[in-house]
């Protein structure tokens, strides 16, 4: 693609970076037939190539983001899906990264989506906060059929989305060393997350039990925050960066202390921003060494428990349908890992029909845009149902409280279940069912 940015334009190193990604698309198509949302409206300007034409247009002219570009931008759930297809190598997550900070400086959105999105950045990546509000949607509830207007749509769905049962912390949440049961193997931390400890801390509990199992000591730092996987793609780059930079910190000293082979993510999500923490903070020279190293040790426990040799195991002979979420196989490029370790465990695996096509899940893309969301999750659905498989496995918690809401087929982490058949307890989920 020809561009026409000026050299003063071009001084500016986030718009040198787009320059070269606009460059690179050579107009194919190929992404639109892997776009969720183009295959859902049908809507050029909501496809990959139609994103590209708006942000080059945009960034070249200089101009404020106006209410086009911020629609067609807001309903990209930043799958990457897009990015896996493409024949040219177009970096559109960063791109569209990019975008959204540029849409965050210079746009100013209606009051009620200002305030729903400053109500989000400022209660979910906080488990404190996210778990008094889940509180007190109970009380919400009962008010949801009423907000039906446009502007009150993500409330009614932050109601619809929130579970009737909060679960209890876990025992194993606490920060500290949990030491391997026999001869140690491997030393890591794991990351807590925000959302995740809240609404399903048993996920983190089946990796801790798991690994000290199999000799690897799990270290939980004091002093983690979120990710910043959710405000980085509300645009709120500085807000994002503020968190990235406090976990390199954090895991800078259990670098230099006592070492760590690995940064343990359970969130397909938060491990995709972590593996980029080392671009995120590129241009930070205090910090670009060190965000390059912790991304370097991020891994998903998938990828980690793929480096280890496991134990012998009592086959369950059930059938799983994987989910492999888009932060996933997108956005990390990890497709065969979980699968093969579910098989290895004794699990008969299948594969939904359009695998590649998100849940709409997507951080808080179920929150803000609904509608596309439930079309997405009740084809999604679908696919995984026409499976006839016994449960359902993935390795996110968005898509796991996502694909929840909309099927009465049991959803665990993969993690769980591999807990499950290397000796841990059947997982809640799972108990009283005929299953094993």
């Amino acid at each position: 693609m020809q561009t026409n940015f000026t050299l003063t334009q071009l001084l500016d190193p986030d718009v040198a970076e787009s320059e070269q990604i606009l460059r690179k698309c050579v107009h194919c198509g190929f992404c639109t037939a892997t776009c969720p949302t183009y295959v859902t409206l049908g809507n050029e300007l909501d496809s990959p190539r139609g994103r590209i034409y708006l942000i080059k247009d945009m960034l070249e002219n200089g101009r404020p983001a106006d209410a086009e570009v911020v629609t067609h931008i807001d309903r990209c759930l930043s799958c990457l899906a897009c990015v896996t297809t493409c024949p040219s190598g177009v970096d559109y997550m960063h791109l569209v990264d990019h975008a959204r900070a540029h849409i965050e400086k210079t746009y100013k959105r209606p009051l009620m989506n200002r305030l729903t999105r400053a109500i989000l950045a400022a209660v979910l990546p906080y488990p404190g906060r996210f778990r008094l509000a889940l509180n007190l949607a109970r009380l919400g509830r009962p008010f949801a059929g009423l907000m039906r207007g446009a502007a009150l749509k993500p409330f009614a769905a932050m109601l619809a989305l929130a579970p009737r049962r909060i679960p209890t912390a876990s025992a194993l949440a606490k920060p500290g060393s949990y030491l391997p049961e026999t001869e140690r193997r491997g030393r890591v931390a794991i990351l807590s997350g925000c959302a995740q400890p809240v609404l399903d801390p048993g996920i983190n509990a089946a990796a801790i039990r798991l690994l000290t199992r199999l000799g690897v000591e799990v270290v939980l730092p004091e002093g983690e925050v979120c990710c910043g996987s959710l405000v980085h793609h509300m645009g709120r780059a500085e807000q994002a960066l503020a968190s990235a930079r406090a976990n390199v910190d954090l895991w800078t000293r259990e670098i230099d202390g006592q070492g760590l082979d690995a940064i343990i993510i359970t969130a397909s999500g938060c491990g995709t921003t972590i593996k980029d923490y080392g671009h995120m903070l590129r241009l930070d020279s205090a910090y670009a060494a060190k965000a390059a190293k912790v991304s370097g040790l991020a891994k998903d426990v998938t990828e980690y428990l793929a480096t280890l040799d496991l134990p012998a195991h009592m086959p369950k002979g059930i059938t799983v349908a994987y989910h492999s979420a888009c932060s996933m196989q997108h956005g990390q490029r990890i497709t065969l890992a979980p699968k093969q370790l579910l098989k290895a465990a004794g699990f008969t695996v299948r594969d939904p029909a359009e695998g590649h096509l998100c849940c709409g899940s997507a951080g808080t893309y179920n929150i803000m845009q609904p509608e596309i969301s439930a079309a997405l999750k009740a084809r999604k659905v679908k696919n995984i149902e026409a499976t006839k498989a016994d449960v359902i496995a993935t390795g996110n918690i968005g898509c796991i409280t996502q694909i929840a809401t909309g099927t009465g087929m049991p959803i665990l982490h993969t993690i769980e279940l591999l807990d499950w058949a290397y000796g841990g307890a059947v997982p809640e989920k799972l108990r009283g069912l005929p299953l094993g």
